[in-house]
């Protein structure tokens, strides 16, 4: 197969959506299954050859950096510093 003009027209298709429980854009759309975690399961989808990601899907300090760089997390902060609620 070529990689030049003839396969550009074939990228407009999507087969993975944004998943309800994880949020990673792993839910495949036809299987109606997430990759990453295993939704609809019950269960949380984790192997032993995979202790990294077993230690970054569990681990809290992990989650609550991500969240204290987000954007949205700093932009709330700075309103409500600079701009208190008047009651």
């Amino acid at each position: 197969m070529t990689k030049g003009t003839q396969a550009q027209g074939k990228r407009g298709n999507k087969s993975h959506m944004l998943c309800r429980r994880c949020g990673k854009r792993s839910y495949h759309i036809q299987k109606h299954k997430c990759s990453s975690c295993g939704y609809p399961s019950s269960k949380m989808r984790k192997y032993n050859w995979a202790a990294k990601a077993k230690k970054k899907k569990n681990s809290w300090n992990w989650k609550n950096e991500i969240h204290e760089k987000s954007p949205k997390k700093i932009q709330t902060q700075f309103q409500r510093r600079w701009y208190p609620n008047e009651t």
